[in-house]
C-alpha cells in the first residue's frame, strides 16, 4: 500500500488544515518518527508521522483535528526544541492529497533489479548470500554501536585503518589509524574463501569505512578513486536491503556533476544493471565492475524487486573492505583513471 501524499505547502500560511509540513526534521537529522511524534502528542492525538519527501529531513505530522495542529504550529514554529536536539523547526499547513499512482506506479522507471550477479553480465562483479549468520551479524551490529559514530549530511560513518576524506575521496596513507577492529577477523579470514577470487592469500585488506543509512538515504553514482584503492573492493550489508544500481558510462558522460539526476530518457549515454543486496550478503567488485562501472544507490524508502515492493529497514549498514593502493593505478581503464588522466 502507498503511503499518504501530502501537498507541499505554498506561501507564507496555506490553508489550515489537521496536517503539517515541518522542515529540519526527520531520521536523516538524527530524529525517529517515533521520537517526532512524542513531542507533537503533547498537543493532540497525532495520527502519524509521514516522510514528506525523500530527503529524510522533512515530515508531515497528521493530527485527528485542526485546533491540535494549530496549537503545535503556534508553540513550534521558528522556535529551537529541546526535544528534538534543539533544532529550529520550520512549519507550514499541508493537505492531503488525493492520488491515483501507487508506490509500484512510482518506481516504474527504475531498471529491472536482478537476484544474483550473473544476471547483469558485468565481469568481475560477484555477490555471496548468508555470507555471514544472523548470530555474526548481531555481533557485528553490536560492537560498531559501541563505537563512536562520524555524522554526514544524512548518514553516520566509522573508518578503521586509514579514514576516507569525502572532500577529496581519497586516503593520507601517512595517517594510520591502527589495526581493524578484532570483530571483523573472522570475517576476513571468510573473505579470503571467496569463490572467484584470485590471488587470495596476497590480498591484505587494510581499510574498513562502516556506512549506516537511515531509510530513503542513497549513495550518489560513483567509482571508488582508482589512486586511492587496490582492485579489489567487498561490501557487507547488514540490518537491511537496498538495491545498487551500476552504470556505465561513455568515457566522457560520467564526468558530468548530475549523474544522479540522469534517466534513459535524458541519460542515454550510459548503461544501467541493478541488484537486490539482502541483508547478510557480501558483494565483491573488482575488475571491470570496480574500475568502470559507477555504483549507486538510489534514494528511495520502497524498492521493486521482481515485482515485489520490498520497504528498507531503519537503517543498513554496510562494512566495506579495500586495500589502500601505495603507487599510481595502472589499470586497463585509463578513461576512468585518475592515475593515467
Amino acid at each position: 500500500m502507498g503511503l499518504p501524499r501530502f501537498g507541499r505547502p505554498k506561501g507564507v500560511q496555506g490553508k489550515s488544515s489537521p496536517n503539517l509540513f515541518v522542515a529540519n526534521c526527520g531520521p536523516s537529522v538524527g530524529l525517529s518518527h517515533d521520537a517526532i511524534a512524542s513531542v507533537f502528542a503533547a498537543f493532540g492525538e497525532v495520527k502519524g508521522v509521514f516522510a514528506a519527501d525523500e530527503s529524510g529531513s522533512r515530515v508531515i505530522v497528521s493530527y485527528c483535528d485542526e485546533t491540535s495542529a494549530t496549537a503545535a504550529l503556534e508553540a513550534l514554529d521558528g522556535h529551537p526544541c529541546s526535544q528534538l536536539g534543539g533544532r529550529f523547526l520550520h512549519i507550514r499547513y499541508s493537505v492531503l492529497q488525493p492520488t491515483t499512482t501507487t508506490a509500484r506506479d512510482q518506481l516504474n522507471d527504475s531498471v529491472p533489479v536482478s537476484l544474483v550477479a550473473s544476471d547483469l553480465n558485468i565481469p568481475g562483479l560477484y555477490l555471496v548470500h548468508d555470507f555471514v549468520s544472523t548470530k555474526e551479524e548481531e555481533a557485528l551490529l553490536a560492537s560498531i554501536d559501541e563505537r563512536p559514530w562520524k555524522t554526514l549530511a544524512k548518514r553516520r560513518v566509522q573508518h578503521y585503518g586509514y579514514e576516507f576524506c569525502y572532500e577529496t575521496r581519497n586516503v593520507n596513507t601517512r595517517q594510520h589509524l591502527g589495526e581493524l577492529p578484532s570483530v571483523v577477523s573472522p570475517i576476513i579470514e571468510k573473505i579470503l574463501l571467496f569463490p572467484d577470487l584470485d590471488n587470495a592469500a596476497s590480498i591484505v585488506l587494510d581499510q574498513l569505512t562502516v556506512n549506516e543509512y537511515p531509510p530513503g538515504v542513497g549513495l550518489s553514482p560513483h567509482i571508488d578513486t582508482h589512486s586511492a584503492f587496490e582492485g579489489f573492493i567487498f561490501s557487507l550489508s547488514l540490518a537491511g536491503p537496498c538495491i545498487m544500481e551500476f552504470r556505465r558510462y561513455t568515457d566522457s558522460a560520467w564526468l558530468t556533476k548530475d549523474m544522479a539526476m540522469q534517466t534513459p530518457e535524458n541519460g542515454s549515454n550510459f548503461l544501467r544493471r541493478a541488484i537486490y543486496l539482502p541483508p547478510r550478503s557480501m558483494l565483491l567488485l573488482s575488475g571491470e565492475a570496480r574500475y568502470a562501472w559507477h555504483h549507486y544507490i538510489p534514494h528511495h524508502k520502497i524498492d521493486l524487486v521482481k515485482d515485489s515492493l520490498i520497504r528498507r529497514a531503519s537503517r543498513r549498514v554496510s562494512f566495506t573492505f579495500r586495500k589502500v593502493r601505495a603507487g599510481p593505478c595502472q589499470c586497463e581503464f585509463p578513461q576512468y583513471c585518475d592515475s593515467q588522466r
